[in-house]
């Protein structure tokens, strides 16, 4: 499957409100499908997220396992990784630029 990486470019700004995924108010909010477009997700649903959190995710996980797993709030914000950035990212300000590093568990499949 074609594993292009995330890129903001692609990624259409939506306005700034409540992300979905950290609850950080007044950020600038991107649209995120749950389950990605190159596994059937275009007309699927999509969330509201910061570039942040939208950023980590693709960082995270290959579209395969959002397809297959991780296609709602809950089960991302529970993965291990994601808990331990979320009660990180929740302590930063709006406005703060927020760099994001590929996982090593994404680097190596």
């Amino acid at each position: 499957m074609d594993q292009r990486p995330f890129a903001l470019s692609e990624v259409r700004i939506v306005e700034e409100t409540i992300c979905e995924l950290c609850g950080r108010a007044s950020v600038e909010t991107t649209i995120h499908h749950l389950i990605p477009k190159q596994y059937g997700g275009a007309d699927g649903p999509t969330v509201q997220l910061c570039i942040a959190c939208h950023k980590q995710i693709h960082a995270t996980f290959t579209n395969e396992e959002l397809a297959g797993f991780y296609n709602t709030i809950e089960r991302l914000s529970e993965h291990p990784t994601m808990e331990k950035y979320l009660k990180w990212v929740k302590k930063q300000a709006p406005g703060k630029r927020i760099s994001i590093k590929k996982s090593n568990r994404k680097k190596d499949k």
